[in-house]
């Protein structure tokens, strides 16, 4: 198969991360005869100190002339440190989920039995979880309506019809093709936008009988991924529920650096690891490149390659089982290994394969 990639390796940790992602990368395209070409690109605080944008238009055309985009991560600490920025290298990201209809985030949720003591819950909450959290990403509050000033501010939360129906089909449908629970999750009892949401929800079931859908508000929702992990099977939820939420399964896996996630939608599909930027660790070798390689493992399934997928995956386990890992996620006394160790160890274990 042959791919065009968009590699946009942002700021922080993102060009130590994708250079790891890439190289797996092409680990793959060797052993399973695959053309994988990449077109790098600027996003976020580097866009804007080159080009003053931190989207700017050649990088989306990058994007759109591309089969998949590979994104590490935006942020820079002179723009978390300075609140009156009117330019900030987060907007790019969300220009960019707007200019490319990315209105859903998929970010699959699962344990790994060697690093439930990395999480602060009791083994016997995690063992076994496996979830998948839906986001819409162009809607919301986020996109609203905005206004401040130095007595007051609002942010609108927005949605319509259609934004609403092409989320939920997303979120049934992934549920059809895992155990058939869909959970809905709102605060229905307070927001008109939460109330529209669940009736479109309750209109919609009918069209997929072999679901089986409840309804949870989002306070509800944020104990019980906590108390009750293997609950869910499909979560849906808004913009802002979903970015809370989806940060709060990290919990779960015991880290940040374990969790890839998609964007799907109206153009090019996105691949990302979840965390941050972590501008502190810049140039260290500190980094989890895991969430990185694992997010190009769900670019190749959303292809059909479900075998070079797989084998990213058993090589990421395989590293995980070998305590080759970086510090954060290290059992005590384990070798120290760096962002390029981790990377090259999973790249050696394809190569072997």
């Amino acid at each position: 198969m042959k791919l065009k990639i968009a590699v946009l390796s942002g700021d922080g940790i993102g060009p130590e991360i994708m250079k790891q992602g890439v190289a797996v990368m092409d680990a793959i395209a060797s052993k399973f005869g695959h053309q994988f070409s990449y077109t790098e690109a600027l996003v976020g605080a580097c866009a804007i100190d080159a080009l003053g944008d931190p989207y700017p238009e050649a990088t989306h055309q990058v994007c759109m002339q591309a089969d998949a985009v590979l994104f590490a991560a935006v942020g820079d600490l002179k723009y978390d440190n300075d609140p009156t920025s009117k330019v900030r290298p987060e907007q790019g990201l969300l220009a960019m989920r707007k200019k490319l209809g990315l209105f859903a985030n998929v970010r699959p949720v699962a344990t790994f039995d060697c690093l439930l003591h990395k999480s602060p819950l009791k083994d016997e909450l995690l063992k076994g979880a496996d979830f998948v959290v839906i986001r819409e990403l162009t809607g919301g509050m986020y996109f609203g309506e905005k206004y401040q000033d130095n007595d007051k501010a609002y942010d609108t939360d927005i949605y319509t019809r259609p934004e609403i129906e092409r989320i939920l089909k997303v979120a049934f449908e992934m549920a059809q093709g895992r155990r058939k629970h869909l959970t809905v999750v709102d605060k229905a009892n307070v927001l008109a936008s939460s109330r529209l949401w669940r009736q479109i929800a309750k209109e919609m079931e009918g069209l997929y009988p072999d679901v089986t859908t409840d309804y949870m508000f989002i306070d509800n929702a944020s104990m019980r991924v906590l108390t009750e992990p293997r609950f869910f099977d499909v979560i849906v939820t808004e913009n802002t529920f979903g970015d809370i939420l989806t940060d709060e399964t990290s919990c779960i896996t015991g880290s940040m650096g374990l969790q890839p996630s998609s964007s799907l939608g109206e153009h090019t599909p996105l691949f990302e690891p979840v965390h941050g930027s972590w501008p502190q660790a810049a140039g260290q070798n500190l980094a989890n490149p895991l969430a990185q390689i694992l997010s190009a493992a769900m670019l190749l399934e959303h292809f059909g390659l479900t075998e070079e997928g797989a084998l990213i995956r058993k090589a990421v386990d395989a590293s995980l089982a070998a305590n080759v890992r970086t510090p954060e996620i290290q059992v005590e006394g384990g070798e120290k290994y760096g962002t390029k160790e981790v990377g090259a160890w999973i790249v050696d274990y394809i190569n072997k394969a």
